[in-house]
């Protein structure tokens, strides 16, 4: 997809999981012990895909899990890559009792991050205190010595729930928000409050709120909102009504692009007043290769988001969505059968929002809306 002119282009991946199984494939690993009821070590992950889909190697370098995306990405001159991250970054702190699954990676993973020139990642979801405040303490700490930016978790609430300015080339900025509601089973004694540590969860209104509240007194000319929001169950494609309404009010207030995750699989992609918002950007990485019961959403099955904006008005120009296939932890390109179902689930969905998805000639999907310019370039 050819960059149009005075746009700003936004690589978005949804849940992004490097723990378990993937962290045991790197050079550096945490204990594998886990206190699941399924299994007893982060090792039978890597044992169950294997079971589905062959050797995978071991003590892997850091770009390994990425794939065919970096060179994809890089083909596409992307300004700002921005991920949301399902995993904390510690390889101490105590396992939440209270949640059936956890996930860490070792802190030399961010090694990970940096491989993918991720700019920016979002905190505010169900996994990011899976090993308690000293886990979440030690996951602000590798990032910020990564000189990776973050947002939706934090020393506080003033920072958890902050917009995190990103400067662009050129001037302007790009106000990140990062909000998670209790519906995606993020507990309510996470979140961060006045001198204590947590993440930026609140009720659908106290959001609403805080969000007119900040724009109000930390927006300039130029920059551009992006809200992530970490909402809903993990499979299925209806819409919560409550959502489509917290949409429409953050587009409302000036949003630029609301970026929904925690369904484990793409849920719809629509244009409000000009506005791109993701329901739920499926799941970019995970360890899930060999866990049965959830075919007919196709796990292994993701997608990457290319958004062009408007530097002007933030208005949405064009949405790539990359699909790939997950295999031996790795992201490769999906083939034709597989973009085939993709763009019909795709395509389905996003026609209760007046919009529609194609395939394109580079072997991807497209967005398209009423009264929009999205046509091939």
């Amino acid at each position: 997809m050819s960059r149009p002119p005075d746009c700003l282009r936004l690589f978005l991946g949804g849940d992004v999981m490097l723990g378990r199984g993937i962290d045991q494939i790197q050079r550096h690993a945490c204990d594998p012990k886990l206190y699941e009821g399924y299994v007893g070590s982060a090792q039978d992950y890597v044992a169950l895909a294997e079971r589905v889909s062959g050797k995978i190697p071991r003590h892997v370098g850091a770009d390994y899990v990425w794939g065919d995306l970096l060179q994809d990405l890089e083909a596409r001159q992307v300004d700002l890559r921005l991920i949301n991250l399902e995993t904390a970054i510690t390889s101490g702190g105590a396992h939440d009792p209270r949640k059936g699954i956890h996930y860490r990676m070792h802190p030399a993973n961010v090694a990970l991050l940096a491989a993918a020139r991720i700019d920016a990642v979002m905190l505010a979801n169900n996994h990011t205190l899976d090993w308690g405040k000293a886990g979440l303490v030690e996951t602000l700490a590798a990032l910020d010595d990564a000189g990776i930016a973050r947002a939706g978790a934090g020393w506080d609430d003033a920072e958890a729930f902050a917009p995190r300015p990103l400067p662009l080339a050129g001037g302007g900025r790009v106000l990140m928000f990062s909000f998670a509601l209790g519906d995606s089973g993020v507990p309510a004694s996470w979140a961060a409050r006045p001198g204590q540590p947590g993440v930026a969860q609140a009720e659908p209104d106290e959001i609403a709120a805080r969000v007119a509240t900040q724009l109000a007194g930390v927006r300039r000319p130029g920059d551009l909102v992006v809200l992530s929001i970490h909402w809903g169950e993990n499979w299925g494609y209806p819409v919560a009504q409550t959502h489509r309404a917290l949409a429409e009010a953050f587009v409302a207030q000036g949003v630029d692009l609301v970026f929904g995750h925690s369904s484990h699989h793409p849920r719809a992609a629509a244009v409000m007043a000009g506005r791109l918002v993701l329901f739920g950007a499926g799941d970019l990485i995970n360890d899930y290769e060999g866990i049965g019961g959830k075919e007919g959403f196709r796990p292994d099955l993701v997608l990457g988001y290319v958004a062009d904006l408007r530097r002007d008005s933030g208005a949405l120009v064009a949405l790539e969505m990359l699909p790939y296939r997950l295999c031996r932890f790795r992201l490769e390109r999906a083939d034709s059968a597989a973009r085939g179902w993709l763009a019909r689930q795709m395509n389905r969905e996003a026609r209760l929002f007046g919009g529609r998805v194609v395939e394109t000639p580079q072997a991807t999907l497209r967005l398209e809306w009423d009264g929009a310019a999205a046509k091939e370039t």
